[in-house]
């Protein structure tokens, strides 16, 4: 039992714990919620409905997922812990390409987050972005000028998005914009979600330079909607966990590959 034998947990503590649970495994099923929180199916069912109203889960028969699919995104708190060393590893070599006095353009995906976070040491900057996260994280930063994108507020993904925020972007011009998709494949760039894509499009035109950052989990996935031809980045750049028949066709379909090394793990 997850509380170890005390007092039930109210209904908004263990809406809470649920959604950790959710998070940390992926996926379970509603009798297994049931048997660890020591309450009715009935009760779990309505934690869930909450919770996927809220955008933090999904629900499928018999149970609840976290993961994405083709055509939905997964939770920003389920995607900031996946895949964290490729992530690193992406934003590492990304990070090459940024120089001081540049005005750089990031999207509200957890891979450019991870790009964000080594902004610092490249001041002077100026960062745009509509990632509610990284607009908290770069707004401490010495030396970053900070250009906020509004809109509406998406609960999912942590972002602004909608007509506001496009119009926004398309007012401004960036010397380099670095996006993430849920899927590339068959020389596109795809999102599952429509309302995101174009936020991403918009980004790529108002940029002087572009690069699509991508895990190779997003090479063996679909989504529905196309975001843009590969050929319309700049450059395009992948883990080294990329099976190499996926890398040799990336290469024929892109203007410029890198594949990033991962990085050797911190010293405790």
């Amino acid at each position: 039992m997850i509380d170890g034998g005390g007092p039930r947990l109210g209904p908004a503590r263990r809406q809470e714990a649920i959604a950790e649970q959710i998070l940390a495994r992926g996926d379970i099923t509603a009798g297994e919620l049931a048997e660890l929180f020591q309450v009715s199916l009935m009760t779990i069912h309505r934690d869930l409905n909450e919770l996927e109203r809220q955008g933090l889960v999904r629900k499928l028969r018999g149970g609840v997922t976290a993961q994405p699919s083709s055509v939905f995104e997964s939770n920003v708190s389920f995607r900031e812990r996946s895949m964290r060393a490729e992530k690193e590893a992406i934003a590492a070599r990304a990070a090459e390409l940024v120089e001081p006095g540049m005005a750089v353009m990031l999207d509200d995906s957890t891979t450019s987050l991870a790009l964000a976070r080594r902004l610092e040491a490249l001041a002077p900057l100026t960062v745009v972005t509509n990632f509610l996260t990284t607009i908290e994280l770069v707004a401490g930063m010495p030396g970053i000028r900070l250009i906020a994108l509004g809109g509406d507020y998406d609960v999912l993904h942590n972002s602004f998005l909608g007509v506001s925020c496009t119009d926004a972007i398309a007012a401004l011009q960036a010397d380099l914009c670095f996006v993430s998709t849920s899927a590339v494949t068959g020389g596109y760039a795809y999102h599952q979600e429509q309302h995101i894509v174009p936020v991403k499009r918009a980004m790529l035109a108002s940029a002087t330079r572009s690069v699509l950052l991508a895990d190779h989990t997003k090479l063996t996935r679909t989504a529905l909607y196309r975001v843009a031809r590969l050929q319309a980045f700049d450059r395009v750049i992948v883990d080294a966990g990329a099976a190499p028949e996926a890398l040799q066709e990336l290469d024929q379909l892109t203007r410029s590959l890198d594949v990033a090394a991962l990085l050797p793990p911190e010293a405790p």
